[in-house]
């Protein structure tokens, strides 16, 4: 089913439990949206093909039928709603049905936890409101000649000598009307359009000049830079971001391009092409959220990454959760036996920095050392502080400037 064919906003409910259908619509209306709920899984290829809702939320344990069967269909019909999964299974089944409905094709937008928070799942649905795509999309097409987009910068510490070595570059949209957008509602809707690619080159010239803006100033940062999947597959991206670099004075080997896990193994060999001409010009290249798909391997040994970046999800939990702290810990061990430097992201806390250390971690980002800051903002920061000690607060970095 074509993406524009979703009607804009309709919810379809899944799950044999009323009382939890009434909950959904309680959460959904407020946000504008038309809530039709089934217990019966023999209905919903019927309604999905009918009445094509945009977003479905499916319980993974219905009598008669389980959820995996329904994402089995649904992709088999090439659905093109978002997915949330729902359910009082344990989270990893639940993660695991996740990853599953990805590797099929399908849009899966979360998970919901039963019982579900009523505000959590507002939050949820607020992100794939397609009712708001349309105008938003409109929108974004005009937001780079008109200034309304703007960059932010989350420090990376060096774990063993707490100083900063350099940043990670995170987009913001300031929309006129509808304030700060968050970027989990945008680069979506770029990814799936053409606009993509004048937003990642945006972000690359804004962040290479303000690199070389630093670095002018002393600060001899590396600069982190998020490209997509079909970034990845543009056999002139190498060639854009080396300009971009050489009329700025930044070495590329200054620049880390950060490719998400799950997008690094998507048409491996025109992926391979584009990352390692990228290589050869001298930029450094890291595999994100690393641990959150299921990469082989032997693919990973084949990529040209030079850094792996542990996600957050992992790192938030190890100091309570052993399972978390031991995958964190092999991911860790994997990347210095692979010949590249271990990133973790998502650090809270002290006590997560300090196992991170004891682990032989080379870098870490998080809210225990700094929110992502405005340029001025940082510079400031990192002239009050050469080092982060562990006992750097978030507080202590958003008061700076």
């Amino acid at each position: 089913m074509a993406d524009r064919e979703l009607m804009a906003s309709r919810l379809l409910v899944v799950d044999d439990d009323q009382a939890f259908g009434r909950l959904m619509k309680r959460a959904a209306e407020p946000c504008g949206y038309e809530v039709v709920a089934t217990d019966d899984p023999r209905d919903v290829r019927r309604i999905v093909q009918t009445w094509r809702p945009a977003v479905i939320v499916l319980d993974l344990q219905i009598p008669g039928i389980d959820g995996i069967e329904l994402l089995r269909r649904l992709a088999t019909d090439q659905c093109g709603a978002q997915l949330i999964l729902a359910s009082g299974v344990d989270g990893r089944t639940l993660e695991a049905a996740l990853e599953l409905g990805r590797e099929r094709g399908l849009k899966m937008a979360g998970t919901l936890a039963k019982p579900v928070d009523l505000q959590h799942v507002r939050e949820l649905l607020e992100k794939f409101r397609p009712a708001d795509n349309g105008r938003l999309l409109h929108d974004l097409r005009a937001a780079i000649p008109l200034g309304q987009l703007f960059l932010e910068y989350q420090l990376k510490l060096d774990c063993q000598t707490g100083r900063v070595t350099g940043v990670e570059a995170l987009v913001r949209w300031q929309h006129p009307t509808l304030g700060l957008v968050r970027p989990d509602r945008f680069i979506p809707l770029a990814e799936e359009t053409c606009l993509i690619d004048p937003l990642t080159d945006w972000i690359a010239a804004t962040a290479i000049r303000q690199a070389a803006s630093w670095h002018s100033q002393r600060f001899n940062l590396d600069v982190a830079i998020n490209i997509s999947a079909k970034n990845a597959q543009d056999i002139e991206l190498p060639d854009r971001l080396a300009r971009h670099c050489a009329e700025c004075g930044v070495a590329p080997a200054s620049v880390i391009l950060e490719l998400t896990e799950t997008s690094a193994m998507r048409n491996a060999v025109q992926l391979l092409d584009v990352l390692t001409r990228l290589r050869l010009k001298g930029f450094e290249l890291a595999i994100d959220d690393f641990g959150t798909g299921y990469s082989s391997l032997v693919q990973l040994r084949r990529m040209p990454f030079s850094e792996l970046k542990v996600d957050c999800s992992f790192v938030m939990r190890m100091t309570t959760d052993k399972e978390c702290r031991f995958i964190v810990e092999t991911l860790i061990d994997l990347a210095h036996k692979l010949g590249l430097r271990s990133v973790a992201e998502g650090v809270e806390n002290a006590e997560a920095l300090a196992a991170l250390r004891a682990m032989g971690c080379d870098s870490a980002q998080g809210y225990y050392l700094s929110r992502p800051l405005p340029a001025d903002r940082l510079a400031a920061f990192l002239k009050e502080h050469k080092e982060l000690p562990a006992a750097a607060t978030p507080r202590d970095a958003s008061a700076a400037g």
